[in-house]
């Protein structure tokens, strides 16, 4: 990737890969990471690039209507190594990991991965949009597919409510159609949480 990217300061190259991984499942801000690194925004758009063409970012895209300009139109990086992600941010051991402040992204990036992989084995482009809005009301993931959208949650608990489930609703008003929605967590078995969302183990994903 140093190669590629035509790297002439190894060191800041480092730091931006760190301070990616350190940003996973998190809303893209180039602007930030740039000057976290102490690089141009421009290099920091162009090792970017080069961290997607080598497969080891994501970058899932916002869904947007024209029907609202409140959806916030900046799509999530995910790292898509967790391996790499959790040793480029220092945590020495899953135990660690586990319990630390990175857990929940980790997870989420864990998820999403498989996702696509489901998807990308069959040959296939995943219809994946995140949903946020300017009140800070999002979805982690929407799977849209002839004309209906699925929304999914991802969270890193064994005991999902409807609470996380409660941002669903912002789909009607956007006038969009509904599928059945997911949670993907840590439930030993699929079990209903509503009348039209599952929780969904994360071991079945993929």
């Amino acid at each position: 990737m140093r190669d590629l990217a035509q790297v002439g300061d190894l060191t800041a190259f480092t730091r931006f890969l760190r301070s990616t991984a350190a940003r996973t499942a998190q809303l893209l801000n180039i602007a930030d990471m740039a000057r976290d690194v102490g690089v141009a925004p421009n290099t920091a758009k162009h090792w970017l690039s080069i961290l997607q063409t080598s497969g080891l970012v994501w970058l899932l895209e916002p869904y947007h209507t024209n029907l609202s300009k409140r959806l916030v139109k900046t799509p999530k990086l995910y790292f898509l190594d967790t391996g790499l992600a959790a040793y480029l941010t220092e945590w020495s051991s899953p135990v660690t990991l586990e319990a630390g402040a990175m857990s929940g992204a980790i997870f989420e990036t864990w998820v999403v991965g498989e996702m696509l992989k489901s998807w990308w084995h069959h040959g296939k482009q995943a219809p994946f949009y995140c949903y946020r809005d300017k009140d800070q009301k999002e979805i982690d993931v929407l799977i849209v597919r002839d004309g209906r959208v699925y929304p999914v949650e991802i969270k890193k608990t064994a005991q999902p409510g409807r609470d996380a489930v409660r941002h669903f609703t912002m789909l009607e008003n956007l006038g969009l159609e509904s599928g059945a929605g997911a949670v993907i967590c840590l439930v030993p078995e699929p079990l209903p949480i509503t009348a039209q969302v599952e929780a969904i183990p994360a071991w079945q994903v993929g």
